[in-house]
């Protein structure tokens, strides 16, 4: 929920939308790097950040995972009262509402969704890793098969906004590597009888995924983890629901932190959390453009993160004249001064283009834009970031929708370790090993001598029982 102005509320009080301007107006905090040297760990702390504890957040979905083990699709019902203010009779939601929401997308936007698949496909499929066949010595064979998993779970939130892109860019990597069983699970909405909402489910059936659950947030994640039993005498009275391999998607703290709870029973992408964007822009920069990015992703939600990174101060400045005007004319204004005005955003003021770059591979951000003279050449510089867009016209809203990159992204600096969503997410690295009694044979006195290192002789009698000559001799 976007909190609560604290502006008059008399009749003679200012119009919500100058209200929300003047309260970002010079609210948008600053750190002045400028001048200073800090090693790595205390630039990473001085940082605009979200202040989360995911421990407290892990604490909370534990009980709720226990719940769904243990009763399955009954708990789901209770949990979605509890959360979501709706008891769904339909957990998995049936073929003909699927079949509905489709039949009822205006032509518009069924054209976008096609072209937003279209252009994801085209990206995705160009991950695709190629098998390989080596020879290491005559007569022996590696062979490295690239395998997809068996059955996966997406993630799509809800909440204060519809995500059927986020139906596209998951299941779209899912499918792409070659993932034949695919399930997907949106929160019930109570304005759509305990369905998630009709644009969701037109998504996924343009994609020809049917086995769609009305489950949201952690519970979901417990879901796909565990499984979950039917319920006798309803609709979902059968086993509801079958484990999967993985589970991808983005959510709030709660989901991140259910997946990090099951993680090692399944496999995960990543903890993608709210959204954050950071911008790396020089005098050349037009803030116009800066400042409609920034706002553009604060109006995900009162705990987005903005940071803008640059060496101008003049450019700090007009930014932030223009995050203010462009605040009046948007709609979620108070949502966006929310998120413009807490801890998570800010402008940080560098030396140069070199120490803004440095902040940035600190700050390992979820979306990183480059507005700078030399664009290009500073992104070939960039190392920790889930996704790079760059110059002035490949604003983040071009990855989140349809330029052919997932916005499935880790966010809160995990952007240091972990990718972006991408068919890698969904496929196993597998090695066959092939080699013949000659070429193995090459093998055994090596062998041998590092097996006895190691005291496991049986690992030298192995080969010997094969080539008919004892370790202790080759030894």
């Amino acid at each position: 929920m976007a909190h609560k102005t604290l502006w008059p509320t008399a009749k003679w009080a200012l119009p919500p939308k100058v209200r929300v301007a003047r309260r970002i107006s010079g609210m948008f905090q600053r750190l002045d790097l400028r001048g200073t040297a800090l090693t790595r760990a205390q630039l990473t702390a001085k940082l605009p950040r979200a202040t989360v504890d995911i421990d407290v957040a892990l604490e909370a979905v534990r009980p709720i995972i226990d719940q769904v083990r243990a009763h399955g699709a009954s708990a789901l019902r209770s949990l979605a009262q509890t959360f979501d203010g709706v008891r769904p009779e339909h957990l998995r939601v049936p073929q003909v509402a699927l079949d509905r929401a489709e039949a009822e997308l205006t032509d518009e936007l069924r054209e976008a969704m096609l072209l937003s698949i279209k252009n994801n496909r085209a990206g995705h499929e160009a991950q695709l890793p190629t098998p390989t066949r080596t020879t290491i010595v005559p007569g022996g064979i590696v062979r490295q098969r690239w395998i997809p998993v068996e059955r996966v779970g997406l993630y799509v939130p809800g909440g204060l906004a519809v995500y059927p892109s986020s139906v596209i860019h998951n299941a779209v990597a899912a499918q792409c590597a070659g993932v034949e069983d695919v399930a997907l699970a949106s929160p019930p909405q109570k304005e759509f009888g305990g369905l998630p909402h009709p644009t969701i489910l037109a998504a996924c059936k343009l994609l020809d995924i049917t086995e769609v659950y009305a489950v949201g947030g952690a519970q979901a994640v417990a879901m796909f983890a565990y499984g979950a039993a039917g319920e006798p005498g309803t609709a979902d009275s059968d086993v509801l629901c079958e484990p999967v391999d993985v589970v991808t998607g983005p959510g709030n703290i709660y989901v991140a932190a259910a997946k990090r709870a099951v993680h090692g029973v399944v496999g995960i992408d990543a903890e993608a959390g709210t959204t954050e964007i950071a911008v790396i822009a020089d005098a050349s920069a037009d803030p116009t453009y800066v400042a409609a990015d920034l706002l553009s992703q604060a109006e995900h939600d009162p705990a987005a993160a903005s940071v803008l990174i640059t060496d101008s101060e003049e450019f700090a400045d007009a930014c932030d004249a223009e995050i203010a005007k462009q605040a009046r004319s948007t709609k979620h204004s108070e949502r966006v001064a929310t998120a413009l005005t807490g801890p998570q955003s800010g402008i940080v003021l560098v030396d140069n283009i070199d120490a803004a770059i440095e902040v940035a591979n600190a700050y390992a951000a979820e979306h990183l834009e480059i507005h700078t003279e030399n664009a290009s050449a500073d992104a070939a510089r960039i190392r920790n970031a889930g996704a790079i867009f760059v110059g002035p016209y490949t604003p983040v809203p071009l990855g989140d929708y349809m330029a052919g990159s997932n916005h499935v992204l880790p966010t809160g600096g995990t952007a240091r370790f972990a990718a972006g969503l991408n068919v890698m997410a969904y496929i196993k690295s597998v090695q066959e090993i092939e080699y013949t009694r000659d070429a193995l044979a090459s093998m055994q006195g090596p062998l041998t001598a590092l097996a006895n290192a190691e005291d496991l002789p049986a690992h030298g009698d192995a080969l010997a029982v094969r080539t008919g000559t004892s370790a202790e001799t080759e030894a």
